[in-house]
């Protein structure tokens, strides 16, 4: 019987290979829904890089498994092994391989991350927040003086605008700050403030990044961005949403003991509920800011002052009063 050359079963086994983790690579559910314009370019460098890991990997422990049958000690024999030495050509093969795939995914990473905007990050002049809101709710913090406002430097570093936009204002502006542990979020055009970001599908975003106190890392996995919350530095995310939905916020980077719960969502709506969301949220910090006003806090007692926050205190008015009259 004819034996079958060593060449055609490297053939076959590198066609079974190529074909399996392509395959795999292009049908894997690892990442979620995509949700931006940014999410298929990272998606097609993560299935390529996919890919070539599988095809490795199939090659390197199918190779193992191939010795360690082929290969193995037979019952009774105590011979030395086979001396073999090094092998120039498999060295500079196995060396040369590995460095060509670098350099491509190298290149290949470079495109794609001019094409998201990493080359373009060129943000404009922003007012700070100055009134805390979150789903309807006064969060008990003023970031800055409301009689002035502050205009804080451009952007330099972050995801800025793609080829398609460069030189194109933003539709949206959004001034992000992170604190420990919370994603407060002002729209200067409106005037709202938000603990939860609000944007219209289909525009173009721009989220100037600022930090309080330590760095933060503002990841949307849907929408596969991330970007650094710098303190004393502002950074820019610019990105477009293409799927109504909501999705979460995540603080990418340690911060302190609470990380794991800065968390927060980002709701995507369809135009007209955006505007329907804008106009509800200016009305209603309106009403709050004018109730601020109206009410001179010196002129309350403890529990009075104390009284509309009960609820989300967890207590009972007759139980204020109590520890208020205790104290």
């Amino acid at each position: 019987m004819q034996q079958v050359p060593v060449s055609l079963w490297t053939l076959v086994a590198g066609i079974v290979v190529t074909a399996i983790s392509i395959w795999i690579g292009q049908n894997h559910t690892l990442m979620p829904m995509q949700a931006s314009l940014q999410a298929p370019l990272v998606d097609g460098f993560f299935n390529v890089m996919f890919t070539i890991a599988i095809a490795l990997f199939l090659v390197v422990e199918g190779t193992i498994l191939i010795f360690l049958v082929k290969f193995r000690r037979r019952r009774g024999d105590d011979t030395d092994g086979l001396p073999i030495e090094g092998n120039v050509p498999l060295e500079i093969f196995w060396t040369a391989i590995p460095t060509v795939i670098v350099l491509c995914l190298g290149i290949y990473s470079v495109d794609v991350f001019n094409q998201m905007g990493g080359f373009e990050p060129a943000g404009h002049p922003h007012s700070a927040a100055h009134v805390a809101h979150k789903s309807g709710t006064a969060i008990a913090a003023t970031l800055s003086d409301t009689s002035e406002a502050t205009t804080a430097p451009a952007p330099t570093i972050g995801i800025g605008a793609s080829p398609q936009t460069l030189g194109k204002p933003a539709d949206l502006v959004v001034d992000v700050k992170g604190i420990q542990y919370a994603w407060i979020f002002n729209y200067p055009d409106s005037g709202i403030t938000s603990g939860e970001l609000h944007i219209p599908v289909g525009a173009d975003v721009q989220l100037n990044l600022s930090a309080q106190d330590v760095i933060h890392s503002f990841w949307v996995p849907n929408f596969r961005l991330k970007q650094d919350a710098l303190p004393g530095i502002p950074t820019e995310l610019r990105f477009v949403a293409t799927k109504p939905g909501t999705y979460p916020v995540v603080c990418a980077e340690l911060c302190g003991s609470y990380h794991g719960s800065m968390r927060t969502e980002v709701i995507v709506h369809t135009p007209e509920a955006y505007e329907n969301w804008r106009t509800e949220n200016q009305i209603a910090q309106q009403q709050n800011l004018n109730q601020v006003v109206a009410v001179n806090p010196a002129d309350l007692s403890t529990s009075e002052f104390l009284a509309p926050h009960t609820h989300e205190m967890g207590i009972s008015a007759a139980t204020l009063e109590s520890l208020v009259i205790g104290h």
